[in-house]
């Protein structure tokens, strides 16, 4: 099996998966800290929670890349892994 036809088992069901739990982690834990969703925001540069809470709520596909998971988890005072 070629590394092509491992990348084309995953399905857009498993990444939506993928991006879900990364942003009900990221929730969870913004929450443990107190912190609301703008707070967040404003940690991490954005002036607007649109990013913070569309990807908390999937909406149209927008998540979290690898930037703002850096910018969280410093936010946060968390290891990057606990938001994986």
């Amino acid at each position: 099996m070629s590394i092509n036809t491992k990348c084309d088992e995953v399905s857009k069901e498993q990444i939506y998966h993928f991006y879900h739990q990364i942003a009900q982690n990221v929730a969870r834990i913004r929450k443990e800290k107190g912190l609301s969703q703008l707070d967040l925001s404003l940690a991490i540069g954005y002036k607007s929670v649109s990013l913070v809470a569309g990807a908390e709520a999937g909406y149209k596909n927008i998540h979290f890349n690898l930037e703002h998971l850096y910018k969280i988890a410093r936010a946060l005072e968390v290891d990057i892994k606990e938001l994986f």
